[in-house]
């Protein structure tokens, strides 16, 4: 048993329940793998990104998805004010851009950009979306910033994944395809 779990309990009520250490919040959800997306807007003095993985899809009819953005990003602000955004999913050799876009630049890093509607999105991506703000809902510390999907395209390439605090690659294994729900 990991040291910092949080003790169990059948009936946890409001009293009763533990206090949530925020880095053991992390660590624990960070066992969910997930891709790893640069969420775009853009500004007058050029492009600006975000890398985020808390994103995903909400609606299909009208097709919506959503980004979760910390209240203090600069992004946030920028979302606050825009009217559209773009959503590059990140291909497994697009790490480098995942960590500059996470605030940590990389000596020689140019992105590159393609823009559709007037939203830029990194090319080279497994996917890419445009999206109109459809709403902002408050959440803790964090927005959630829905789209409504306005464009949409993707490509065969292997995504870069995010687990255990990490960028991971995809392994992928072999299945009857027939089995699955999707």
């Amino acid at each position: 048993m990991h040291a910092n779990r949080q003790p169990s309990s059948d009936q946890l009520t409001e009293e009763s329940a533990p206090e949530i250490d925020p880095r053991h919040f992390r660590r624990t959800l960070g066992r969910f793998a997930t891709g790893v997306t640069v969420v775009t807007v853009a500004r007058p003095e050029g492009p600006h990104g975000m890398t985020a993985n808390a994103f995903l899809s909400v609606s299909l009819d009208p097709p919506l998805v959503l980004v979760s953005v910390d209240r203090r990003a600069r992004m946030h602000a920028y979302l606050a004010e825009a009217t559209r955004y773009g959503v590059s999913i990140l291909a497994r050799d697009q790490e480098i851009a995942a960590r500059h876009f996470a605030g940590k630049p990389q000596p020689g890093f140019d992105p590159v950009f393609r823009w559709v509607a007037g939203v830029p999105l990194l090319e080279g991506a497994v996917a890419q979306l445009v999206c109109d703000v459809w709403e902002r809902v408050p959440a803790g510390d964090h927005t959630l910033v829905l789209g409504r999907v306005r464009w949409l395209d993707y490509w065969d390439r292997e995504p870069l994944v995010f687990f255990g605090g990490d960028f991971r690659c995809l392994e992928v294994q072999l299945h009857d395809t027939s089995m699955w729900w999707w």
